[in-house]
Formats: C-alpha cells, structure tokens, sequence
C-alpha cells in the first residue's frame, strides 16, 4: 500500500480481525486507493462536527467509526452493504445539518424582519396622519379666507385635536417602538454573541476550533516580520485514543478529551498563547514569543503532568499519554508548511513509541525525539 493510506489507516488506532473470524489480524488489510480517499473523508468529516438537535457528536462519532471500521475490514461479502449505509447516512445527516443551520438563520432573520416590518409600520402611520394632518389644515386655510367665524371656530378646533392625538400617538408609538427596539437589539447582540462563540470555539472542550486556530495562525504569520520575535507551536495527539473509546465508551473518551485540555489550559494560561482543538483528539498549541527551546521546555512540563496525572470517572481510572511534534515558524514558511513540519514531528514520535515529543528542523525532516 502507498505510505499515505498506511499512515492513515495507523491514525485511526482500529483494531482488525480476519474475515469471518473473532481472530485479530496480523497485518494491515490491503485497502485500495478508492476506500482509502473515502476513509479520509469521513475522517475529516469526523473530525469537524458539530452539534445538530437531532444528531450529538458522541453517536454520530460512533456511527463514523463503525463505518470507517467496516469500510477497512477486507470482507466484500459486507462492502456493498457498508457502501450503501454511508451514503443513507450522509443523505440523512447532511438533511438535518442542513435543516438545523437554516432554522438558526431564519430564527435570526425573522428578529431582523420584525425589527423592519415595526419601522414600517411606524412611518406609514406618520404618513398616513401627515395627510390627514395636511388636509385640515388646508381646510383651515380655506375659512380664513372664507372669513366665516363659525367655520373658521370648527377647524381650528378639528386641526388643534386632531394635531395634539397625533403627537400624543406618536410620542406613545415611539416609546413603545424604543422598548421593542431595545428587546430586539438585546436578542440579536446575545445571539450574535453565541455565535460568535460557537464559531471560535469547541462545544465539547471549549477549546479553540480549527477556524479560530487557522485565523490567529495566519496572523501570527503576518505579524512575524514586523515582531521579529520567534514563535512555536506544538501538534499533541492523545495516545492510542481509540483504544479508550472501544475500552470505556464515548462518554470516557469525552471526558478524556475535556480533561486533555484543561490540562493544557492551566498550563498554556499567558497572555497570547492559544490552545485548540483541531480533530478529534489532536491539539494545536500556539506560543507566540517562545523559541523552539522554551517551547520544548514547556512541552516537557505538560506532558510529565498528563503522563503522572490519574484521572477518575464512572469508577474508572484512566491514565493516558500525549505525543508531540514541535516547530518554530521560520522565515516566510506559509501556515500550511509550519503545520506540515509539526505534523510530520508528530508522526515521528507515534511511530517511534509514542509518550514523548520529537522537535521538527527547518525542514520536513525530524533531528530530535525525546
């Protein structure tokens, strides 16, 4: 198989058996370069949910699995079937993804609407009592120059009532249209606000999504020249993070992933400095003003936490370990490039063992595990 898809296939940390057997296999089954691209796009697709009112993350991840699974194990009696449930499923998710996106828009345009259709309403009233306000007061003019006392007593008294209820309704429209205003600008701003957090952060970790991450990245990069100041960042993979999943259930692995980036967070806590998540169980950690050997430093500080740490839940004791690629940007490399080199240290030291972290050069090749 081509080094792409064995990489691949080794990210996933699934468990094979034989054909037809409960029997573990030996060996990598040989997977084509057709299931190998639809097997990463389900992966990334994995890795970017988000949560839909009739689909959680949690069961959609599993749905995944079971799919990503089944596509790998070499048993062509169950493919078509297994071909078959990923395309019921995308037809069924993206449906609902769909439909829950543009329930939220028109929640959030239907505020927008009201707020127009009131401000409308408003100045057709204004218009409409400006006629009838111009018309009596036309009507006014014609008794002065009809010089009749009696006429001239009834239109002043129509124009003067019909001019104060005018103000006074108006008065009373406004107040009651500044109190809606007020409520409805209070709704779109909160709304706003929620979005605007959901966009730059992860539901279940509420650590930095991939865009957010993607975002200060390139800015970082922008600003290099102008701070002449090195930055790192560090790639972390939780260990083996499929294995506590299989092991414990979901609801563990989630709780695995939420204890990962508290940790990292009460580590990475200064000003500027970034922690997100980026896939699944992958982790970007952003550093600016730190030099490879500080970043190494404070690599090594977190990683001995997690290693040394016990965490407990549902009457489970789990321990889990961390692996690492660390890179520091160099002169004019692109986010693309920087992310490659981190990535690249990343594999490294999965494939060399894993619980530890490898220090990437200034190119793609690898010059320190440790």
């Amino acid at each position: 198989m081509k080094q792409w898809i064995v990489k691949l296939v080794e990210q996933l940390d699934i468990g094979f058996i034989k054909p037809d057997t409960s029997e573990p296999a030996k060996s990598l089954p040989t997977i084509s370069e057709d299931k190998a691209t639809l097997l990463y796009m389900i992966d990334v697709y994995n890795k970017n949910l988000f949560e839909v009112e009739k689909h959680s993350i949690r069961k959609v991840r599993e749905k995944l699995d079971c799919l990503s699974k089944a596509l790998i194990e070499d048993n062509p009696k169950k493919m078509e079937k297994t071909l078959f449930d990923i395309r019921q499923f995308f037809s069924s998710y993206r449906i609902d993804e769909y439909s829950y996106i543009q329930n939220t828009f028109d929640d959030f345009k239907r505020i927008v609407w009201d707020f127009a259709d009131q401000l409308s309403e408003d100045i057709e009233f204004e218009n409409s009592k400006d006629k009838t306000l111009a018309s009596q007061l036309q009507d006014l003019k014609e008794a002065v120059e009809a010089n009749s006392i009696e006429s001239l007593r009834l239109r002043s008294r129509e124009f003067i009532n019909s001019y104060m209820q005018y103000q006074s309704q108006k008065n009373e429209m406004r107040q009651k249209r500044m109190v809606s205003v007020k409520k409805n600008l209070e709704t779109i701003k909160k709304q706003l606000v929620v979005a605007n957090t959901n966009l730059a952060r992860d539901h279940l970790t509420s650590a930095h999504n991939r865009k957010s991450c993607d975002e200060y990245i390139n800015k970082l990069i922008q600003l290099s020249p102008i701070s002449q100041s090195p930055t790192s960042l560090i790639l972390m993979d939780i260990d083996f993070f499929k294995k506590i999943n299989d092991s414990y259930g979901h609801d563990i692995g989630d709780y695995v992933l939420k204890e990962c980036v508290r940790i990292l967070q009460e580590v990475f806590n200064r000003e500027g400095e970034m922690v997100a998540r980026i896939g699944g169980e992958e982790f970007v950690v952003i550093l600016p003003t730190h030099s490879l050997e500080l970043a190494v430093q404070r690599a090594d500080i977190v990683q001995k936490r997690i290693r040394e740490e016990s965490f407990i839940q549902d009457k489970f004791e789990i321990r889990f370990t961390v692996s690492m690629g660390i890179a520091q940007l160099i002169e004019s490399e692109s986010a693309a490039d920087w992310l490659k080199r981190a990535d690249t240290a990343l594999y490294q030291s999965k494939n060399s063992g894993r619980n530890k972290y490898t220090i990437a050069s200034n190119s793609i090749k690898v010059i320190k595990v440790a």
